[in-house]
């Protein structure tokens, strides 16, 4: 069954739209730049569109590096697999903002206004993960009525070693039902503010809630490294 939903309340994070920006942790940006974020959070508002979609599906077994669900879909990535190992179930999901406000930061890049533009993107990115964020906190409601757990971490196609290929058959599952976001010849999404993934739902005590796949990892440089 999957689990539609419009009407969210969203609360940006200015810290976190500060390190979109660039700037470190603890560090203070300039009353110019805090005063034109603040301007834009308020104007950002009116072009930010949530829309969810999740369904929750069986994990049937994991062979090797494969992950086989309900359904004949199977996923292909060790990160994933050692997640799903633990689990009795998966919500895969899709959120978004739409593209609206994507199209008001392009439009102010064109009109050589890029710190507008810069900081109205880093609004968005962080807009889609306080939907994610959302989301996550309904998947978690549901999983603790029927006495089970959630993975804190979401998964998504294009990290770790899931390659982003798997977009399609993560999309495929929705049958078009999507909220509104395609897929490119090269599996990115459109809107460009979506995301999509995976969290893994299953009994307590099998070490899903705090599955960290980074001490196990051999990529030194990746900037999702927790």
């Amino acid at each position: 069954m999957l689990v539609t939903a419009k009407t969210i309340d969203i609360e940006i994070n200015k810290k976190q739209v500060y390190k979109y920006l660039g700037y470190d942790l603890g560090s203070e940006p300039s009353s110019r730049i805090e005063s034109l974020l603040d301007q834009h959070i308020e104007l950002s508002d009116q072009f930010i569109s949530p829309y969810t979609t999740y369904t929750i599906l069986d994990v049937d077994f994991v062979l090797g590096t494969r992950t086989f669900l309900e359904g004949s879909v199977c996923f292909d990535s060790g990160v994933v697999g050692r997640l799903l190992r633990k689990c009795q179930k998966v919500a895969l999901f899709v959120v978004t903002i739409e593209d609206e406000l994507e199209s008001i930061a392009g439009d102010l890049a064109e009109d050589g206004l890029l710190v507008q533009s810069t900081v109205m993107d880093s609004i968005g990115s962080n807009a889609v993960e306080q939907v994610a964020n959302f989301l996550q906190e309904r998947i978690r409601d549901t999983a603790e009525a029927q006495g089970l757990v959630i993975s804190k971490r979401r998964f998504s196609p294009g990290y770790c070693d899931w390659d982003i290929s798997q977009q399609a058959e993560l999309f495929e599952v929705f049958d078009g039902n999507t909220a509104g976001v395609e897929l490119s010849e090269t599996c990115l999404m459109h809107p460009r503010k979506s995301i999509s993934g995976i969290i893994g739902i299953g009994l307590p005590g099998q070490g899903i809630e705090n599955y960290n796949p980074c001490p196990v990892c051999d990529t030194s440089e990746c900037q999702s490294r927790r």
